[in-house]
């Protein structure tokens, strides 16, 4: 049995059919499974036929996020995940910028794993470059995403 492969490389390509995702690990603390994170992140595109698109996934620290959180959302703190859409390259859905040690201390208070917190957050990430907002859609995508947590790739 070959053993599971740990994102411990501070970069990460991963190719299949439909997506190209890239991982950016820009932080030391914890590791995580580079495969279930191609998975969850494939599976979510696939669910909105989104098509051949590259997606850049970005793992960071809390004052990576809070710096991030600031520049462009004028909201100085920390944050579980931002989204950064529209940039301008072709078949690029975009980037998602996750910090790892927020996903943690939510996985401890859901009382699930730091794996499946990580998914969720991909998943919020994605609703947000297909469109969605939560803050001005009176509880739609808030619906959605709880129906989509029971995904197989979250199990």
């Amino acid at each position: 049995m070959r053993p599971t492969p740990k994102l411990s490389e501070r970069t990460s390509t991963i190719r299949s059919p439909s997506t190209e995702i890239l991982i950016l690990n820009r932080q030391k603390k914890y590791s995580v499974r580079a495969d279930s994170i191609r998975k969850m992140a494939e599976e979510v595109l696939a669910h909105f036929k989104l098509g051949h698109r590259s997606l850049s996934l970005v793992l960071v620290g809390r004052n990576r996020i809070r710096t991030l959180n600031t520049r462009y959302r004028g909201i100085s703190q920390s944050t579980d995940v931002l989204s950064f859409g529209d940039c301008g390259i072709p078949g690029h859905l975009g980037d998602i910028v996750i910090s790892l040690p927020n996903a943690d201390h939510n996985a401890r208070v859901e009382q699930h794993s730091l794996q499946k917190e990580i998914g969720w957050l991909i998943l919020h990430g994605i609703l947000h470059l297909a469109g969605y907002d939560h803050e001005r859609d009176r509880g739609e995508m808030s619906r959605l995403e709880r129906r989509l947590r029971n995904m197989s790739c979250f199990k």
